[in-house]
This record gives C-alpha cells, sequence and structure tokens, in this order.
C-alpha cells in the first residue's frame, strides 16, 4: 500500500487513503464484473455512500459534509479508482465537478438549499458543458441558451456525453445568457431533474467505464429560478475554467490509481502464468516491459503528488490562473498517456486472456482511451500548456 508520508503528504491523508481502499476493495470491487457486463450502475450502493462518509467530502460541515479538503478528495479518488474504476467515475462525476464546483462557487443560500442533498446521498450530481456538436470547442460552439424572464431564466439546450446523466438529481449547467459577448456571455446554473422542461434521453452504449452511466440531457424551455444562476450573470466561463483545473488533477490521481492495479496484476500474471516450463516473469522481455510500467507510475506518482501538494496544500498562493492551468493540464496530459502505456503493456503481458473482455485488465484497458479524451483530449492540453509557455 502506498506510504503517502514518504511523498510530503500529511497523515491525514493517509487515513483517507486507507479507509477508502479497504472499503473499496471489500465493497466495491465485486460489484466490477456486473457493473462492466450489464453497463449496470449500483445507485443504492452509491447513495449509500453517505453511511461511510464518502459523499459531500468537500463540503463544509455546517452543510452535512465531512469538511475536508480537495487532496482529501484527490487520495480518495486514487485509493477507489484502483479497485473499482467505473464505480470512482460516477462518484468523481458527482462528488468532483459537480459538488465541489458548488462548494467552491456557489452562493451561501445555494450551498444551504443543495449541499445537504448531495452529503445524505439524496442527490446525484452531473456537470453539463459538452454539446452534441460543441466537445473541444465547447465555448466557442456552445447552443444552450437561457434567457431571463421575471425572477427565473428559460434554459433551452442539449448536453451530451455527460456523465451520470441517466441518474443525477441535479447537475451544473452551462449556457449563454448573452450571445453577443461570446465566451464572455456564458453562465452556469444548478438544475434540478424536477424542473420543467428538464429531461433525460438516450443512455450511450460505451466502450469502456461502463456502469457509468453517460448520456444526453434536453432542456426544452425549462424554468430555472434566477436564484440558481451561480457565480454571477455572464461569469460562467471562470466557474468553468476553476472546474476544469481540479477536475483534470484529480483525474491525475485517477490514472494513477488505474495505473498502478493494471501494474499489480500483470506482476502477479507474469509470477504465475508460465510457459516454456517456467513462470513468464522469469522472461527477459516480460521484464522489460514490466520495467517500463513501472516507470511510469512512479513517473506519474511523483509529478502528480508534487503538483497537488505544491498547487493546493499552499492554496494556491502565488499562481496565476494561467499557470495552474499550464500545471493541472499537464499533469492530466503525462498521467493519460502513461496510464494508457501501462495498460497496453498490462494488456500484452496477459496475452490471449487480456483479450478477453471479462478480464480485470481487459476493463482496465477499455477505460483508458477516455482518459485520453474526457476533461479536454491530450490535443486540448496540449495547446492549454504551449500557449502559457509561449507567453509573453
Amino acid at each position: 500500500m502506498i506510504k503517502l508520508s514518504s511523498y510530503g503528504f500529511a497523515d491525514e491523508y493517509q487515513q483517507v487513503f486507507d479507509t477508502v481502499y479497504r472499503f473499496s476493495r471489500e465493497e466495491l470491487h465485486p460489484l466490477n464484473d456486473r457493473m462492466d457486463r450489464d453497463d449496470w450502475f449500483p445507485e443504492e450502493r452509491f447513495r449509500s455512500l453517505a453511511d461511510v462518509g464518502l459523499l459531500g467530502m468537500t463540503v463544509p460541515e455546517e452543510y452535512g459534509g465531512q469538511g475536508m479538503d480537495f487532496l482529501a478528495q484527490c487520495v480518495a479518488a486514487e485509493a477507489m479508482a484502483y479497485w473499482s474504476h467505473s464505480f470512482c467515475a460516477a462518484w468523481l462525476s458527482s462528488e468532483n465537478i459537480c459538488v465541489h464546483n458548488i462548494v467552491r462557487n456557489g452562493d451561501t443560500e445555494q450551498k444551504r438549499k443543495y449541499l445537504p442533498r448531495f452529503c445524505d446521498g439524496s442527490a446525484i450530481g452531473a456537470m453539463g458543458m459538452t454539446e452534441p456538436g460543441a466537445g473541444s470547442d465547447a465555448l466557442g460552439s456552445m447552443k444552450a441558451t437561457a434567457v431571463r424572464q421575471g425572477d427565473k431564466y428559460i434554459l433551452n439546450g442539449r448536453k451530451m456525453f455527460i456523465s451520470n446523466a441517466p441518474v443525477a438529481d441535479i447537475a451544473v449547467i452551462y449556457a449563454r445568457t448573452d450571445p453577443e459577448q461570446g465566451h464572455h456571455g456564458i453562465s452556469a446554473f444548478i438544475v434540478e431533474r424536477e424542473f420543467s422542461g428538464f429531461d433525460s434521453a438516450q443512455k450511450l452504449d460505451k466502450m469502456g467505464w461502463r456502469g457509468s452511466p453517460t448520456g444526453e440531457l434536453i432542456f426544452t424551455d425549462c424554468e430555472v429560478p434566477a436564484g440558481n444562476l451561480m457565480g454571477g450573470e455572464n461569469k460562467g466561463v471562470a466557474v468553468m475554467m476553476s472546474g476544469l483545473n481540479v477536475e483534470r488533477l484529480v483525474l491525475g490521481f485517477y490514472n494513477l490509481g488505474v495505473a498502478q492495479r493494471a501494474l499489480d496484476l500483470s506482476i502477479e500474471y507474469a509470477r504465475t502464468r508460465e510457459q516454456f516450463g517456467s513462470p513468464i516473469g522469469n522472461f527477459q522481455l516480460v521484464q522489460a516491459m514490466l520495467a517500463d510500467m513501472y516507470t511510469d507510475v512512479e513517473t506519474m506518482r511523483a509529478f502528480t503528488y508534487q503538483t497537488a501538494g505544491q498547487l493546493y496544500a499552499e492554496n494556491q498562493e502565488g499562481f496565476s490562473q494561467g499557470e495552474l492551468q499550464k500545471r493541472c493540464a499537464a499533469v492530466f496530459l503525462q498521467t493519460g498517456r502513461a496510464c494508457m502505456r501501462v495498460l497496453d503493456n498490462g494488456v500484452q503481458i496477459h496475452g490471449g486472456m487480456g483479450f478477453m473482455r471479462e478480464t480485470e485488465i481487459n476493463q482496465l484497458y477499455r477505460c483508458g482511451k477516455l482518459l485520453e479524451i474526457g476533461g479536454g483530449t491530450v490535443q486540448i492540453r496540449q495547446l492549454i500548456i504551449g500557449s502559457e509557455l509561449v507567453k509573453v
């Protein structure tokens, strides 16, 4: 098990990691096969996480949460992803990109109204940014609109590839409130499933992350109270970008958990699988692949831990928004690519069994490609980093 103190983390983070690691091994890992086979989301188990303190981790205690910081959520994500990558994906889609967004950007009334519902398991969260025709160009190509009418906004549009869309009770949704201002005319809203005009459409059949439900959200003259505007009118880009920074960094920890699991599975397989009268782990070419996997994992760990500690343990002091975006994008770029290399080698070591859908290494491999696509593709991450490097 990882010793976080070796990397400068306080004992409290080790306690979080160990607790989530044990719980995920005992309670979540046994769900993996059914989740992958049937694309089944264990909703009851998800909502029951409230009983063990895994909902509302970063929510202040006054709103029913655990009052932990973002780094605690990061180490919890690594531990959970190690044992149940798909369950962890659904958990982060609610806990990080929805709930933690409201923690950071919601006003007092919004926090009082919504955060306790996430903490007690009565609400599952989602975030809607991507649209059918707007992925990497989520801002420039956004078609969803929200028009102010008295004490409410009328929201119209569609959001696609939305994690937790089929099961979400509450979603943070981005829409244009002033089309003439371009990127500066986008706002963020907290939208409840029960609002008139809110509906979910198709559930998407994915290659990986099966059991972490993904789908489309549709808004047809959806009436959103003006009080559910988050961060101020036409201030949605600031809300969005701050959310993307923490999402990319926490996904670095997620990638690390997945990669470490793949390495451990491959080591065990190399020790027990025999060919030519000997365990394949005795063969130098297999050892070479394991060496590459180990080096990738440890490089991921060093970069992710160092960046998280520097940027967030120090409360982001002295870092510009551009620097934060660059560093978080770099973590996600490096860990996404390295994780895919680790998974590819892991399947190779497993040989024919690695190509079988029911094996855990195959499940991990199929989830891995999304880590080079979601949260901003590898190419978008490169553009963020490159533009900051050449900025005068």
